[in-house]
């Protein structure tokens, strides 16, 4: 597949991990009770990609390490320019030159979730700070323009390694979603930084669409969804996008999903069911 590789910057970026935040004592879920449960930010040492996103006792549970810049420009920037896949560097503290990569951008946060080995994440603290290796802003597929690259680095975008078939994309994916599920983050101007949710109130569904299961790092086909210019439906847009964060209790939230791959129309991009369509299978060999 012929791309811009060639021509693309390289560049540092750099935030500290975040501590756990709390804005209410408690959450609504879905069928109107209270609930108190672990959410956003901070260190999760017992789940990361590869694990079932979807039966936590959490609320939007980041996996590894969640990383903001407090300065909203630094961190716009490390929001829009970080793409899945990255290099991830420890540059201070006991685990410093320890290794890991970015697994997602969580929007309203404004979160970066990198995964880390666990011997890393031990010697962790809130505050250490990470240095990225970004690269793929601006990654282009020569042959296929009105497809878009979003948040996809070079080396992810070849380890999907995408068919080319009858002019179109196949590419590998777990499951694929219905537009009437995505629900929390859609409407927004650009898809270049976070997430939007797929929905989960409605149980039957998720289990028709082989979505109850979904793992932290799955690749998911978005149908009828379109992400080149902001989130919005679209019939016979097509966006390829990963899990990057839990399910959610909150009406309209479920786990979010970051863009990695999009289409208008055409249905240029087209679903290979894998089950191993997985960030831990392509990076940890899983």
């Amino acid at each position: 597949m012929k791309t811009n590789k060639e021509h693309l910057v390289e560049m540092s970026l750099q935030a500290r991990i975040h501590a756990p935040t709390w804005k209410k004592e408690y959450k609504i879920d879905q069928r109107g009770f209270a609930r108190v449960l672990p959410s956003v930010g901070g260190i999760v040492y017992n789940y990361r990609i590869g694990d079932c996103c979807m039966k936590l006792a959490g609320d939007h549970i980041e996996p590894g390490v969640s990383l903001r810049n407090e300065v909203k420009p630094e961190n716009d920037s490390l929001m829009n320019i970080a793409c899945i896949g990255n290099r991830a560097i420890v540059v201070d503290g006991d685990a410093k030159g320890a290794e890991g990569f970015v697994t997602g951008k969580h929007g309203g946060i404004e979160h970066t979730i990198c995964y880390f080995p666990a011997d890393a994440l031990d010697k962790m603290k809130i505050g250490d700070q990470i240095l990225i290796r970004a690269i793929g802003l601006g990654l282009k597929l020569t042959d296929y323009p009105d497809i878009a690259c979003l948040s996809l680095s070079p080396e992810l975008l070849e380890k999907i390694a995408p068919e080319e078939v009858d002019g179109k994309l196949v590419v590998p994916c777990v499951a694929e979603v219905p537009p009437y599920l995505m629900g929390s983050g859609i409407g927004a101007a650009s898809a270049y930084t976070g997430d939007y949710d797929i929905m989960t109130g409605d149980l039957d569904a998720l289990k028709e669409y082989s979505l109850d299961n979904l793992r932290f790092g799955d690749l998911v086909l978005l149908k009828d969804c379109d992400n080149r210019f902001g989130r919005q439906y679209k019939k016979g847009a097509c966006t390829l996008g990963v899990i990057v964060h839990s399910n959610c209790i909150v009406s309209g939230h479920g786990p979010g999903v970051t863009a990695l791959l999009s289409c208008s129309e055409g249905n240029l991009l087209v679903g290979r069911h894998d089950p191993n369509a997985n960030l831990a299978n392509y990076f940890l060999g899983e």
